[in-house]
């Protein structure tokens, strides 16, 4: 009779779960992020593994990944050192989704919105002069997905991103193409909150625009729909700010 697998005793002690190595990296990542570490020096090596029981070599992996990401830096005889949030690379999702999982951040929107605002009109307007006819199936299976949600038949957050990743891939540009990890964390962060203001939720209609926009080949009109649908946003933003403000 075949029996599942146990964790190991590190996994068993930590609370880390299966992966040792990626469950110390998202534990110390969120520390870092939410300022635990402001008033206080980093540990060492030696010290994280006791503190969460496991293997010095599960610290010292996650401690190097840190470093990839931005977060850490190691200096001879200064041990490793926490770096300003200037030095984090926000192009990391699991960077990304650690700030988007602090105390809520209007601001933090409103630049995300800046960035998606410099990405997507011309990631449409790519994809309406090179999607192909399967990257223009995907595109209009992401629009079918947002109609079907508004009848409670899919989930509304996971087909709106559909929806633009589709026109990401599209571009055929492999650098745009990249963006789509950034864009889908930072959209659930969005869409989350302009779907709170109000009941809002996407227009289905203005998505559809740049659909067809991008069928026709028309990349000027793919272009100012994309645009508009996101501006749409940051000016919601901007009514919230305002609201708050006068009150």
């Amino acid at each position: 009779m075949s029996t599942s697998p146990t964790l190991p005793a590190d996994a068993v002690r930590s609370g880390l779960g299966r992966n040792l190595t990626y469950g110390m990296l998202d534990a110390l990542g969120r520390a870092i992020v939410t300022g635990r570490y402001e008033t206080e020096a980093f540990p060492t090596e030696a010290e994280l593994a006791k503190q969460h029981g496991v293997s010095r070599s599960v610290t010292r992996e996650a401690v190097k990944m840190l470093t990839a990401k931005g977060l850490l830096s190691a200096r001879p005889r200064q041990g490793t050192l926490v770096q300003p949030a200037s030095s984090w690379n926000l192009f990391d999702t699991d960077v990304l989704r650690w700030l988007l999982e602090r105390q809520f951040s209007v601001d933090l929107l409103r630049q995300f919105s800046q960035l998606r605002i410099a990405i997507e009109p011309e990631a449409a307007a790519l994809a309406a002069q090179f999607a192909t006819a399967e990257d223009l199936q995907r595109i209009s299976a992401g629009l079918a997905r947002m109609e079907a949600a508004e009848r409670g038949l899919d989930d509304t957050l996971d087909a709106d991103i559909a929806f633009h990743v589709a026109v990401l891939r599209a571009s055929g540009n492999p650098f745009y193409a990249q963006f789509r990890d950034m864009v889908a964390t930072a959209l659930r962060t969005s869409i989350r909150f302009t779907n709170r203001i109000k009941g809002r939720s996407a227009s289905v209609a203005d998505h559809a625009a740049v659909r067809d926009a991008i069928a026709a080949r028309d990349y000027t009109t793919a272009r100012v729909a994309m645009r508009t649908l996101i501006g749409d946003v940051v000016e919601l933003i901007e009514t919230v700010e305002g609201t708050d403000a006068a009150a």
